[in-house]
């Protein structure tokens, strides 16, 4: 089995190329990269989306980020998921346990990552941190006294697939996702591309063309196992404006259009993520005191 992945991989042409910067930098919302979080690092960030579109009341969904940097290949991180939608109030709808590992720690000119989460969740939740199925705006017109008792048990797996080509990234997400009490796989995709404004040269500067990058996502659902489609599905586009400032703290915004009748007609996400370094020896002297 073993060789048979690496035979694959190799077909993909998974082949040595160099990098501009291995820092890490959150560059999307939706898609994921093949840069994980540095050993015993942790990321803590907000990630709000302002929902409107007619016939739902406009929506806040919120997503609270805790990630930690276990070793060079394995990145976990942790959500708590709440929510306010006008009219209806506010409801915290749950959280989420991820886990992302890189079977290849050499840059190559395809990055493959590997991904699952467990989500425990109900109805209500309105992140729209990824779009599976036939996914639909209609869902979330379902009230909060009603859809906050909708209990949702998922694994979700995603194949993540990045490229650093000159000062270009280039991701592509394959998503699958199911009730652990039964249901059909429910399927989608997420593709990113993205560069900083001007080769980063290692200035430790606040406002300087190498602390932005700019770029664009498009997601949204693949159908089910039995109606593999992109007729009937949510489909977006957005684009990006990452900030990095010198504190490791990096700030995003991301207007986004719904591109089909089932979409969402407008998203606008935005996040605020800090990180601190060396957190375990930071809590360790802490007790050895």
């Amino acid at each position: 089995m073993k060789h048979a992945l690496r035979g694959l991989l190799l077909a993909l042409g998974l082949l040595s190329a160099d990098v501009f910067g291995q820092d890490r930098v959150d560059r999307y919302f939706v898609t994921y990269d093949h840069y994980m979080e540095e050993p015993d690092t942790l990321e803590i960030s907000w990630a709000p989306v302002l929902g409107r579109a007619g016939g739902i009341n406009t929506f806040l969904g919120n997503l609270n980020e805790f990630e930690y940097g276990a070793t060079k290949w394995w990145t976990s991180e942790f959500y708590l998921d709440w929510q306010h939608t006008r009219h209806e109030g506010s409801v915290f709808t749950g959280w989420r346990f991820e886990n992302r590992f890189r079977p290849f720690l050499e840059t190559r000119r395809v990055n493959p990552v590997l991904y699952v989460e467990y989500e425990h969740l109900n109805g209500a939740d309105k992140t729209l941190k990824e779009i599976v199925g036939f996914d639909s705006k209609e869902d979330l017109a379902v009230p909060n006294s009603e859809a906050r008792h909708e209990h949702e048990r998922e694994i979700e797996t995603k194949l993540i697939l990045s490229s650093d080509i000159g000062q270009w990234n280039l991701a592509e997400n394959f998503l699958g996702v199911k009730n652990v009490h039964g249901g059909q796989w429910e399927f989608g995709y997420a593709v990113g591309v993205s560069r900083p404004l001007k080769a980063p040269v290692g200035n430790r500067c606040t406002f300087c063309a190498e602390k932005f990058a700019a770029g664009l996502e498009l997601y949204g659902g693949l159908g089910t196992w039995s109606k593999f489609t992109l007729r009937g599905t949510s489909q977006y586009v957005a684009p990006l404006l990452v900030w990095s400032l010198p504190s490791e703290t990096t700030i995003r915004v991301s207007p986004g259009w719904g591109l089909t009748d089932q979409s969402v007609t407008t998203l606008f996400r935005f996040g605020v993520a800090q990180e601190i370094d060396g957190i375990g020896r930071k809590i360790g002297k802490i007790f050895r005191r």
